[in-house]
């Protein structure tokens, strides 16, 4: 196997011994807190590993610069996996947000934790159990990804783990930032011009998606391998922008995406009233009637297939899905760019082109 794939089984084992050793301390509170437990850690499974894949190729960018020969450390595995708990975190608030029923192909948090509820033929009522289980079931997620973190970088140098929790703590921030203004856009979008919404949506995927997804794991593994301002910032130079391509790529699965391949229902971000860059570039070229149609339409839960259908075409025939595609490219581009004469590794500037790729040309 290649060292990343090497690396990607150690961090799935990190978190197979992490969640082990969580069950295990559950014992004695019963087997009601011992499913809690086990339905949580569930949240961590599947996906494409894709921030802990750019953490650790961070940290390689900065090793293999000053050496070929290097060997992956405990506290770079265990911050990769803190990072996948912590997305795991932020899926369920966000499944829990938007009342999406479904996360990769299987049902979302809320909705286990009610099915949970009503296979149990407990007392009151298993919408409000479910939902309040998967809050609480984010937030111990959000505490096992500090727990994680914290207990690799008792491996790391100070200066190295302070530099590394600097970033990690700014990722948290702006996440936590951009989902508010995300459901913020949602009601606040017919105040603005309509000249606005692009590049208020353009800020939504930017804390929402693009630093936390790409670019702070990226700076994460960077800062624990020592890394100058120079490395820091050609890390942030590309991994924004890809960042920013894999967040409108997602917009663009959200409302064209098959299911068999996403795992949601096509045109979800629709029903959900996804205010993306997508639907904004398409208000900006319709005439008044079909956009009030359009606004009328999208945020409605109850969107039949012909309806999904009917708006996808407008979508089209606007020229959004083309404006779209555009700006992908073009940040990919721009992030490609951002790495030649790169003070990084060489192997790993490979690796890290070869993300940008896989994270900006996909179908799921």
């Amino acid at each position: 196997m290649s060292r990343m794939s090497d690396a990607i089984e150690a961090v799935s084992q990190r978190l197979d011994n992490f969640f082990v050793s969580q069950s295990r301390d559950t014992t004695e509170m019963g087997s009601d807190a011992g499913d809690f437990v086990t339905a949580t850690a569930g949240a961590v499974q599947g996906g494409k590993r894709l921030r802990a894949r750019f953490c650790l190729t961070g940290w390689r960018a900065v090793a293999e610069a000053r050496s070929r020969d290097v060997e992956i450390p405990e506290s770079v595995i265990a911050a990769a996996a803190s990072l996948e708990v912590f997305h795991a975190a932020a899926l369920v608030h966000d499944d829990l947000i938007d009342n999406s029923d479904t996360r990769r192909g299987r049902p979302a948090a809320h909705r286990a934790f009610e099915a949970h509820h009503r296979g149990r033929q407990w007392a009151g009522d298993a919408e409000s159990f479910g939902r309040s289980s998967a809050i609480l079931a984010g937030d111990l997620l959000v505490a096992w990804s500090d727990d994680l973190f914290e207990a690799g970088l008792r491996g790391a140098s100070p200066e190295a783990a302070a530099s590394a929790r600097t970033e990690y703590a700014r990722m948290r921030r702006d996440v936590t930032v951009g989902q508010f203004l995300d459901i913020a856009e949602e009601s606040a979008y017919f105040t603005e011009g309509d000249e606005r919404h692009a590049e208020r949506a353009l800020r939504v995927a930017s804390l929402k998606s693009a630093r936390y997804s790409v670019e702070q794991p990226l700076r994460i593994g960077a800062a624990l391998a020592g890394a100058d301002e120079g490395q820091l910032s050609t890390l942030s130079a590309f991994g924004h922008p890809v960042g920013m391509a894999f967040q409108l790529r997602d917009d663009v699965l959200g409302v064209f995406g098959d299911e068999a391949e996403t795992g949601k229902p096509s045109g979800d971000d629709l029903r959900e009233g996804k205010r993306t860059v997508l639907v904004a570039y398409a208000r900006e070229a319709l005439p008044a009637g079909t956009r009030a149609v359009l606004d009328e339409l999208i945020g409605d839960p109850a969107l039949e297939v012909a309806q999904i259908e009917a708006l996808q075409r407008t979508i089209v025939d606007s020229g959004a899905l083309e404006r779209v595609e555009q700006l992908i490219a073009d940040f990919a581009r721009q992030a490609d760019r951002a790495l030649s004469g790169a003070p990084l590794g060489n192997a790993a500037v490979g690796e890290l082109r070869d993300l940008a790729r896989a994270a900006t040309a996909r179908s799921a």
